[in-house]
């Protein structure tokens, strides 16, 4: 993972042309010269600027000029800390930056949601987004003075665009600790049955289904497990004995064991590295009622009402003239 010196590119595409100083000096300006000077405080934080450039990089300046190459984020912090004038004479200590900034990453706090569909049986995941990635509960990274509901609400829009503001409860979470990192997940319910999601944000989700918890056992403290089918799981096993746990004791006391099948995927990307065609939910948005579309033919001829006041009236005229 060594960076000597801000040294050559790596990991990234090996086709297209690399950024041009203009558009290197566009970001510089943007994301970093522009900010409060707290954010400038340290390489952790402009690290973290970086990143959110690296996204606007490879979300819009790449997917609207396919000539531009794609690169990793080491590749481009490497290119911003030669090109901008205020990171220049910092590039002999790179290698440590970069080194100190994912030490850092694992120790910032994470916070998102478990949402549990009506039977209580089944939660959502999300999967990330190159190839060969995890599945894992809807969650990020804190930011800076960001409360945990706060962070958990954020992070779940951007994930799975579905608002959960309403049913977050404050005392309803797990909390493990992985590593030297604290996650919070809040236990979220109530999440209708007809709820569409779809991610907000650009090549960071690839798809979005509904597992049975039974599925993702056996429990344990690993932060890499596999589900009982083989799927690979992110940051889940160390919560399950937690959840079922909770489970147990907040089911609705009406409840009846579902027979039915697993609902599954219900958002999938078109072009995500593992590919695959969007799966649409054709239903209503989070939070509204379903409505059902009439698609036969004649549908407008089907609502037309003669309005029988106004022919009454218009006769009843017409005869008073005669």
């Amino acid at each position: 993972m060594a960076m000597a010196g801000g040294g050559g590119l790596n990991r990234s595409s090996s086709r297209g042309q690399l950024p041009p100083q203009e558009l290197l000096d566009d970001l510089c300006s943007r994301f970093l010269l522009n900010v409060p000077k707290e954010e400038l405080e340290s390489f952790e934080r402009i690290l973290f600027l970086l990143e959110q450039a690296h996204w606007f990089y490879e979300d819009n300046s790449v997917e609207h000029n396919p000539n531009l190459k794609s690169l990793s984020f080491k590749d481009f912090t490497s290119l911003m800390f030669k090109s901008c004038t205020a990171l220049r004479p910092y590039i002999a200590h790179l290698d440590d930056i970069y080194k100190d900034f994912n030490n850092y990453k694992f120790r910032v706090p994470v916070s998102g949601a478990i949402i549990l569909d009506d039977t209580y049986e089944r939660c959502l995941l999300v999967k990330g987004w190159k190839a060969g990635a995890s599945w894992s509960f809807p969650r990020g990274k804190r930011n800076k003075d960001e409360e945990d509901h706060t962070c958990a609400v954020r992070e779940v829009l951007e994930e799975t665009g579905c608002d959960v503001s309403t049913l977050l409860n404050l005392d309803d979470y797990i909390e493990v600790s992985i590593g030297q990192q604290r996650v919070r997940l809040y236990i979220i319910t109530g999440v209708k049955r007809d709820t569409v999601f779809a991610p907000q944000t650009k090549k960071e989700i690839s798809e979005i289904s509904w597992h049975r918890i039974d599925d993702l056992l056996p429990a344990s403290d690993d932060a890499v497990s596999r589900g009982v089918n083989g799927m690979k799981l992110y940051m889940v096993a160390p919560f399950l004995t937690g959840l079922k746990a909770w489970i147990a004791t907040h089911r609705p006391p009406l409840y009846q064991k579902s027979e039915a099948s697993a609902r599954g995927t219900v958002w999938k990307a078109k072009n995500s590295s593992s590919g695959g065609a969007p799966v649409e939910n054709p239903v209503a948005r989070a939070g509204s009622d379903a409505q059902h579309v009439d698609n036969r033919p004649g549908r407008s001829f089907r609502n037309f009402r003669f309005d029988t006041t106004s022919i009454l009236q218009s006769m009843e005229a017409s005869f008073l003239r005669t």
